[in-house]
């Protein structure tokens, strides 16, 4: 799925192969909702990334899951830093909450998540036995009653390429890696900066 196909506003900004692998490396990630009254509120949560869409879990009886049921606008925000070898940033997306419910999904989820870091290390084919049952263990336990699948559809992208930032810091970043310029450096910095005596 190409980045175009969604609003993205980025000064610094990845490609589509650098935000694919971002996403699929990360393990990782904080899934964000509104609550009834209004506060924004996050969750750290273990995640899948496949076929264009972000994939977590959770019991169905916890607020998130009644809050996403109201309004199903939430955000994910993934860090570099939980994608070992992978692009040096960060990637926030804005989307829609789907629940799933069904053993078609979970049948393919449970096991991506529960074998998702042996993947990423690129030693799946290489585990132990231990680590074979462990994984197959933590597949069991997610197999509860309770446990429903939410598929997050990314309609927005917000994304910092951190090795473009430096190149730009140092005189080195070609036009063609820039992203458009935001609204928020093209006119509200240099008001922010004429207001403060710094323009």
């Amino acid at each position: 799925m190409s980045s175009e196909e969604h609003e993205v506003v980025s000064i610094y900004p990845f490609t589509d192969d650098e935000r694919e692998e971002l996403l699929s490396k990360a393990g990782e990630c904080v899934f964000n909702w509104s609550t009834k009254d209004g506060w924004p509120v996050g969750v750290v949560h273990a995640f899948v990334w496949k076929d264009g869409r972000g994939w977590i879990t959770c019991g169905a009886h916890r607020h998130r899951v009644s809050a996403i049921k109201r309004d199903p606008r939430c955000s994910v925000v993934v860090s570099g830093v939980a994608a070992p070898n992978g692009p040096n940033g960060a990637i926030t997306f804005k989307g829609r909450a789907i629940i799933h419910d069904d053993e078609e999904t979970k049948s393919w989820f449970y096991p991506a998540l529960a074998y998702g870091p042996y993947t990423r290390a690129g030693k799946e084919g290489e585990m132990t036995e231990e680590e074979k049952a462990a994984a197959e263990g933590f597949v069991q336990r997610l197999n509860s009653p309770l446990r429903i699948v939410i598929e997050i559809v990314p309609e927005k992208w917000i994304m910092l390429d951190s090795d473009k930032m430096a190149k730009d810091t140092m005189g080195t970043l070609s036009d063609e890696e820039r992203g458009p310029l935001l609204e928020a450096d093209a006119e509200r910095m240099p008001k922010e900066l004429e207001k403060r005596g710094l323009s």
